[in-house]
Formats: C-alpha cells, sequence, structure tokens
C-alpha cells in the first residue's frame, strides 16, 4: 500500500512537470486531430457517475467528489467540442435524487448554483466553442436562487450559436416523455383555427354585380313623378313600378348571400389518427438537437437509469465504462469514439452494399 501511494505521488509529480505537461497536451492535440478526420458523433450524452464512490475511495467528502467531477466535465466538453461535436447532454440530477439525505441535495444544488455561474461568467471554454447552455428539467422542483442562476447561465450564452451544453437538472426520461404526451394532448384538444376568409370571393363578386343589374331601371320604363297630392292606398299598389319589387328582392338576396358568407365555420379539431412519433419527438426537452450518436456512462453500472429513454434509437451506441466519473478523461474517451468511428463506417458500408429492389 506504501509503495503504491508512493509511486502515485513520483506520478503525479512527474506528470505535473513542464516539459511532460507540455508533451502531454501536444499529444492530446495529434490524437483530436486524428479523430476529426473521421465521422464525429454529433449529440453525445453522458451519465457522470461514480462521484461518491470516488470520494469515498479517496477519503474526502462527498461534495469534494462532485467538484472533482465537474472538472472532469470541464475537460471532457473540450475534447468533445474541439473534435466536432454540436451537443453534449450531461445528466447532472435526476428527479429521484431528491430522496437523499438534505445535506447532499442541498450541497449539490449549491454547487449547480456555483458552477453555473463559472461557467456563464467565467466560462471561456463555452465562449472559445461557442456552446449555450441549456437546462432541460422539472423548473418547479428547484429553489429561488438557483433557478436566478440558472436563468442568469442560459442568458449569458445564448448569444452561442455553434454548440449546446443541455445540463439535465432535475430531470428524469419518464417525466419527459409525460411532459411531451400532455403537452400532445393539449395542443391536439384545442379547436383547430378556420381557414381564412379569402379577401376576393368570385361568388359574392358576381352576386353582387348581378344585383346591381337587377336594381338599374331605364328612364323610359322609370315610374312617374307622384305629385304633391295624396293618393289613397289602393291608388298606391296600383301605380307601383314592378321595378322596385325586383329591386327589393335582390336587396334581399344580397343581404342573405352577406350572412351566409359571414356566418361562423363549424369548430373542428386536429384528426389523433395524425399524431405519430415525430409528434412526440417534437415535443421533447431536446427537439431541437441532433438525434443521440453516443451513450456513455461511468462507474460500471450498467443501466440507464431513466436517462434519455426516447432519444436511443436504433443507431445509438450505448457504452458503460468502468472506471468513476472524476477519473473519465480522453485517455478513456479516446477508445470509445475510436471504436464509435468503426462501427458507423461499418454500418455505412453495410448500407451501401444493401440491395435496393424497385417496384416495376
Amino acid at each position: 500500500m506504501s509503495d503504491s501511494f508512493h509511486n502515485s505521488i513520483i506520478w503525479r509529480w512527474f506528470a505535473s512537470s513542464p516539459p511532460v505537461t507540455w508533451g502531454i497536451r501536444q499529444l492530446r492535440e495529434i490524437f483530436i486531430g486524428a479523430l476529426r478526420q473521421g465521422p464525429i458523433p454529433q449529440h453525445i450524452a453522458f451519465v457522470m457517475d461514480g462521484n461518491r464512490r470516488f470520494a469515498r475511495s479517496h477519503k474526502i467528502e462527498t461534495v469534494e467528489g462532485h467538484n472533482l467531477g465537474f472538472e472532469a466535465l470541464a475537460r471532457i466538453l473540450e475534447v468533445c467540442y474541439k473534435s466536432g461535436v454540436k451537443v453534449v447532454t450531461v445528466y447532472a440530477f435526476s428527479i429521484e435524487n431528491f430522496k437523499r439525505s438534505k445535506y447532499e441535495v442541498d450541497a449539490l444544488m449549491e454547487m449547480a448554483k456555483t458552477k453555473l455561474t463559472q461557467l456563464a461568467q467565467h466560462g471561456a471554454l463555452l465562449d472559445r466553442y461557442g456552446a449555450a447552455i441549456r437546462v432541460l428539467g422539472q423548473r418547479n422542483l428547484v429553489r429561488r436562487d438557483v433557478l436566478e442562476a440558472i436563468d442568469k447561465a442560459v442568458t449569458l450564452t445564448a448569444g452561442n450559436k455553434r454548440a449546446i451544453l443541455n445540463v439535465c437538472f432535475p430531470y428524469t426520461s419518464r417525466d419527459e416523455i409525460t411532459t411531451a404526451v400532455r403537452n400532445t394532448v393539449v395542443t391536439y384538444s384545442k379547436p383547430h383555427p378556420p381557414p381564412l376568409k379569402r379577401p376576393f370571393s368570385e361568388t359574392h363578386i358576381s352576386r353582387n354585380i348581378r344585383a346591381r343589374q337587377l336594381s338599374t331601371v331605364p328612364e323610359d320604363m322609370a315610374a312617374p313623378k307622384s305629385d304633391s297630392r295624396s293618393t289613397s292606398p289602393s291608388e298606391s299598389s296600383k301605380d307601383h313600378d314592378p321595378s322596385d319589387i325586383e329591386q327589393s328582392s335582390a336587396d334581399s338576396t344580397l343581404m342573405n348571400s352577406d350572412k351566409i358568407e359571414t356566418s361562423p365555420p363549424a369548430v373542428t379539431y386536429l384528426d389523433p389518427e395524425t399524431i405519430t412519433a415525430e409528434t412526440l419527438t417534437m415535443n421533447m426537452f431536446t427537439h431541437d438537437t441532433p438525434p443521440l450518436d453516443l451513450l456513455i456512462r461511468t462507474s460500471g453500472v450498467e443501466r440507464l437509469s431513466d436517462f434519455m429513454l426516447w432519444q436511443c434509437h436504433q443507431n445509438t451506441s450505448i457504452v458503460f465504462l468502468n472506471c468513476l466519473w472524476p477519473e473519465f478523461d480522453l485517455w478513456q474517451f479516446l477508445p470509445v469514439l475510436v471504436e464509435w468511428q468503426w462501427q458507423r463506417k461499418k454500418l455505412e458500408e453495410r448500407d451501401r452494399g444493401r440491395p435496393r429492389y424497385k417496384l416495376d
């Protein structure tokens, strides 16, 4: 035990020396440049698991383990964005984590507030690669002061358009799917807006022209003007011009036609048969991001823990690593990316070689 501890101290001293640090940095750049020569996943998700176990194994506070986990996240974000990844989604806090002790939950909330503020205000990393922060989850479960820090971080990075950092906090996939279904039901329960009335209706114009033609009477057929003497009702009915009857009939028809034109149409609703998987996808928190290409979970636990269940599709690669999250860096990440590139090339070759049948 003492020999391994002594060796670890020596190794850390050796690795932190300026020449070795410079050499490792140059080697990292070479490997990242080599990765960029092949296909790069556009959307990667991380389950950052193992912070508490790392803290217990190194005899440090649990909160310190989470802080080291944040440093590991910063390292991985730089590798991802420098390699060409457009979207990184991290599982920062599950809704189920509220079941932990109040001390740990409060500590995680304080750390989230501090780290988000640091990323936004002093986030040279996010600014350098043009990454915007988005926080996905149930805002109503978060304390007010943490919400203010979240909104501030989102606002300060909103101008970055080249990449995205999705922070799931607090989040579960089942809650996201439930929210998407609820929003879809609300949309399909609302009356569908009627079609806009055409500004020029040919039928309406033709009726107006016919009505005006009927109301126009030649001068030689016009009725003689009545003198100032009063006439009896019988005489008035005898001398009544038939054109007046036609005009009143035309006016009545025109009024009735106007009433028909302005009558409101029947209320309609969207057809539930048009609901598809794409409909629900458009109501997910990640609706405007590329499909999930790669999901990585550290700590050796082989389960998804209610994370990105909807986003995982037939071509998503899921990788479980034995290292704890604070230990995760380029040297554990590099083999995963190389394996993903090899699988993607193999998949593309299979698709190119697949025969395509044409219908006669």
